[in-house]
């Protein structure tokens, strides 16, 4: 199960092919290559990448 790396909840949904959406923190995550990339949306709907809060180990698909 997918667990978000900055609030830890699994409160997860998928809004399209490997990408998703943590509704405890409101942030968006892109899976690739069982590694997660993790965005902010910005008020305009800009996407602002969060990946320079959190180590590449953080952000890693539990398998």
């Amino acid at each position: 199960m997918m667990r978000c790396p900055n609030c830890k909840s699994n409160n997860i949904g998928k809004i399209a092919n490997r990408h998703f959406y943590c509704w405890n923190c409101y942030i968006e995550l892109k899976e690739d290559n069982e590694v997660l990339t993790m965005y902010e949306v910005d008020l305009d709907g800009t996407l602002m990448s969060l990946d320079d809060l959190f180590s590449e180990e953080e952000r890693r698909l539990e398998g």
